[in-house]
């Protein structure tokens, strides 16, 4: 069954879990980006990648998240966005070859403002996340992820590049709540959904936001919003917290394990989680969507 079908009809689909989290857990410094491990430890990245599908993920995200131009320029890897992000394609790959396992490519936000608020202009946005998808799309993903958004006009962007470079391919995107029930630029749930929707995408959801709570109140606006949306859940672990040994989040693989109980009761299609989380909470997962305990 292909990604669209059972999206449809199938069971829900389980997403793999955090890459920053287990990428610092294995020596990347902090303030490190994941992508320059893409060239320089491959082998991390790898690793990572077949933790979660021996979790059970059905699906995986591509070590792209700051993949686009803007992102890699600040990196010295300006002119690297197509070689960065199809050997990202190439490790995801390697590691599910044989499986039933879907690979997205992960795009993220450009990490700056669109004018007037910043200097980057909405054309030059949608060149950016054109460049990074059709390279994703030419190394031979399943579908194109754009997560973490806050700004509708930049996802507009996101997704009229995306569009642009890879038409042919599902496209799914995703928002962080994160401030009183809105994206830190003042987005809510419901002209988020309704936006997307005039976008006509596979798939809009919620990920990453300031707690488990937040971001299933986001998803339960968005799913009375429109009551027929493909829905994803992809939070955090809870709140973060800095103690001797770094950074901790609070939520134990039991707490996504309820919650992805109780968002699947509001028809979520696609489930995994985002910033402080591990194999260990995708397995608590898996056993949520299976129906388990």
């Amino acid at each position: 069954m292909g990604f669209l079908d059972r999206l449809r009809q199938g069971p829900p689909i389980l997403a793999d879990g955090a890459m920053g989290t287990m990428l610092f857990a294995a020596g990347l410094p902090p303030g490190r980006a994941g992508e320059t491990w893409v060239l320089e430890r491959p082998e991390a990245i790898a690793a990572v990648h077949r933790a979660y599908v021996e979790a059970g993920a059905e699906l995986i995200l591509t070590c792209t998240f700051g993949g686009n131009r803007a992102r890699l320029q600040r990196l010295g890897l300006g002119d690297r966005v197509e070689e960065v992000n199809r050997r990202a394609v190439e490790l995801a790959r390697a590691v599910t070859e044989g499986r039933n396992v879907w690979i997205a490519g992960d795009m993220g936000p450009l990490g700056e403002l669109l004018a007037p608020l910043g200097r980057r202009t909405y054309a030059e946005a949608v060149e950016s996340f054109a460049q990074q998808a059709a390279a994703l799309a030419s190394a031979g993903v399943d579908l194109l992820y754009i997560e973490t958004l806050s700004d509708l006009r930049e996802a507009q962007a996101a997704v009229e590049g995306a569009r642009w470079a890879a038409p042919h391919l599902p496209l799914v995107v995703t928002f962080s709540f994160d401030t009183h029930g809105r994206t830190n630029m003042g987005v809510r749930p419901e002209a988020a959904v309704q936006a997307t929707r005039q976008w006509q995408l596979t798939a809009v959801g919620a990920n990453c936001g300031a707690t488990l709570e937040m971001t299933e109140e986001a998803l339960r606006r968005m799913r009375e919003a429109d009551p027929e949306a493909a829905l994803v859940a992809k939070p955090n672990a809870g709140l973060p917290r800095f103690t001797e040994s770094g950074l901790v989040y609070d939520a134990t693989p039991q707490r996504l394990g309820e919650f992805a109980r109780r968002v699947l009761d509001l028809g979520v299609r696609v489930l995994g989680g985002c910033c402080g989380t591990t194999p260990e909470h995708i397995r608590a997962m898996a056993r949520a969507v299976r129906g388990e305990g």
